[in-house]
């Protein structure tokens, strides 16, 4: 739990920056906020008072931007410069974070944290950003896959993956996973006009007259269903289809993907109990990942075909 925690501090922030970390319960209600260096945030005695606090009740997030030295509060006249932009996803989660993959208009996520069921924060790590640019670019996104609109401050913050989301009982351990170690620039995201789409409902069933004018995911989708069903290779499936997807910007990580959530889906057809699954989803790619993100990346692959599976029987 811990390691994950500082292996994203350590990834999302660069050294020596100022970051802000938010301690909330919701029962009694309590706020705690410490404003420290990344280098005292990745400190294991601090990393255990964090824990020890969240096994306690309390919710760890922290600011998605970096604080200028010396700040006392995380209002907007503290952040010190564009780190991430972010997504939060809390409705119908699974199909929009699909269509998000799927799209062409935007680069592949730096970190995607799965929050509780269904739920995700999707980040990306940029660089060339203003205040007001990345305003703009996070009504665009929220506008085109259906986030929540309230979300587009500079001074959002995130939930810290490896610890438990106390809102739900039982807590939910925030997972991550990283398709990219990259840093985008404004020119990666291709998104609409926010004021041609202004009109629309910002919550509202992301916009198939853009996401979706490319539908090779879904047929990428039919033909890796059917290929596994014939009893096909899956490695030798994942090598093809990244071959086939020459034009996404990561097209082993969009066919690994594709395939894995096909086989974990087939598996529970089949009967597989979700533990074996996620067994045999870790088998599959420990070879190639990290241990604690294989199993993080496992256990997310396989609640996301669960889901696909209950939304089919209840069809």
């Amino acid at each position: 739990m811990i390691q994950t925690a500082k292996d994203f501090l350590a990834r999302s922030f660069a050294p020596c920056s100022t970051i802000a970390l938010l301690l909330r319960t919701e029962s009694p209600a309590k706020t705690q906020q410490r404003v420290v260096t990344l280098e005292q945030a990745l400190a294991p005695r601090y990393l255990g008072w964090l824990a020890h606090e969240n096994h306690a009740g309390a919710n760890v997030y922290v600011a998605a931007n970096p604080l200028r030295s010396g700040s006392r509060k995380r209002t907007k006249e503290c952040i010190d410069n564009v780190r991430h932009l972010y997504l939060d996803i809390d409705e119908d989660g699974d199909a929009r974070l699909a269509t998000l993959r799927a799209s062409n208009g935007l680069p592949v996520p730096t970190a995607i944290l799965s929050t509780s069921q269904g739920k995700y924060q999707v980040l990306w790590r940029v660089e060339g950003f203003d205040f007001a640019l990345q305003e703009i670019t996070l009504k665009r996104l929220t506008s085109a896959f259906g986030g929540d609109a309230a979300c587009t401050d500079c001074n959002r913050v995130l939930r810290v993956p490896g610890f438990q989301n106390q809102k739900y009982s039982p807590a939910h351990c925030v997972a991550v996973e990283y398709p990219s170690d990259a840093t985008y620039s404004p020119a990666d995201f291709r998104l609409p006009d926010v004021t041609a789409i202004a009109a629309l409902p910002l919550r509202g069933t992301a916009r198939p007259g853009w996401t979706h004018k490319d539908s090779h995911s879904e047929l990428d989708w039919a033909w890796a269903r059917h290929q596994l069903a014939q009893g096909k290779d899956a490695s030798k499936l994942t090598h093809e289809l990244a071959s086939r997807r020459s034009d996404k910007p990561n097209p082993l990580y969009y066919a690994q993907r594709t395939i894995d959530v096909a086989s974990a889906r087939q598996w529970l057809l089949e009967g597989a109990p979700i533990d074996d699954v996620i067994t045999m989803l870790k088998v599959r790619r420990d070879a190639e990942l990290p241990a604690a993100l294989c199993s993080a990346r496992a256990r997310e692959i396989a609640a996301t075909a669960e889901r696909m599976v209950t939304r089919r029987k209840l069809a």
